[in-house]
């Protein structure tokens, strides 16, 4: 069955707007475990603008699954990292203007940035993935480094999928189907390879069903839809709902 790794840092953005100390990151952990996630992930971006350094640490102690603290290649995050000694952390590019993560990270352009701080995570037996586009040669890039996991960017396929909603004509609808072909020939790529398969950005209620047959993969990391989903709903109901949808994949293995 495919993991599920529950993005928590749009708590921290709603209590950034206002500078205060409410809604807490770090009291959602056990709400979301509690109604099946199997991991947390956090991004502690260079600008601090939502998930802090307290936070961090203090969900560190809590968490009972996995952590998974997302992360520039900044020397000062990745000595934080280092003393934190979470159970995964995943390398993302980091732009400060971005509103979100636009892009994967180019393991071809950064390997020599890219393989010592892999080697040093290894000394703590921390996990490491890198946060790439479905592309063969970042693939083959991430293996050569030395990663143990992959996540694909899956932005581009999100946003091509929701731009096809109600549309049924072939020609409206090619290019999220070519989008997910991408997917699928990376992610084949990795299984050859033997690296593990993750995806996350943009994943939601509606296209998370067209991702779970890809090949490799065991975990995907989604945010902001579930948060969406939790101000009508409740925060537990909205992680219960999406772990039903991935048990699809489960399902579909048995028969």
């Amino acid at each position: 069955m495919i993991k599920l790794g529950v993005n928590i840092d749009h708590i921290a953005t709603i209590r950034e707007a206002r500078k205060t100390y409410e809604p807490d990151p770090v009291q959602v952990v056990g709400l979301v475990e509690r109604a099946g996630a199997d991991g947390i992930t956090v991004h502690l971006r260079e600008d601090r603008r939502h998930i802090q350094d307290r936070d961090v640490t203090l969900i560190r102690q809590l968490v009972s699954t996995k952590m998974n603290l997302e992360m520039a290649l900044s020397d000062e995050i990745i000595e934080f990292a280092y003393n934190l000694v979470p159970e995964q952390i995943t390398l993302v590019p980091e732009k400060r203007e971005e509103v979100t993560t636009e892009g994967g990270l180019d393991c071809i352009q950064h390997i020599s940035t890219i393989q010592p701080v892999i080697v040093l995570m290894h000394k703590k037996n921390i996990e490491v993935s890198l946060f790439i586009e479905p592309d063969l040669r970042q693939v083959e890039a991430a293996k050569e480094v030395g990663a143990d996991r992959i996540e694909f960017h899956t932005g581009s396929f999100a946003n091509a999928f929701y731009q096809s909603r109600g549309r049924h004509t072939a020609r409206l609808r090619e290019p999220w189907q070519r989008e997910r072909e991408r997917l699928f020939l990376a992610a084949h790529k990795a299984q050859t390879l033997h690296l593990n398969v993750s995806a996350g950005h943009g994943l939601n209620y509606q296209n998370i069903s067209e991702l779970l047959s890809m090949p490799a993969l065991d975990e995907v990391n989604i945010g902001h839809a579930i948060i969406a989903r939790s101000v009508f709903q409740g925060l537990p109901q909205a992680v219960s709902d999406m772990k039903a949808l991935l048990m699809q994949n489960k399902e579909r293995d048995i028969h």
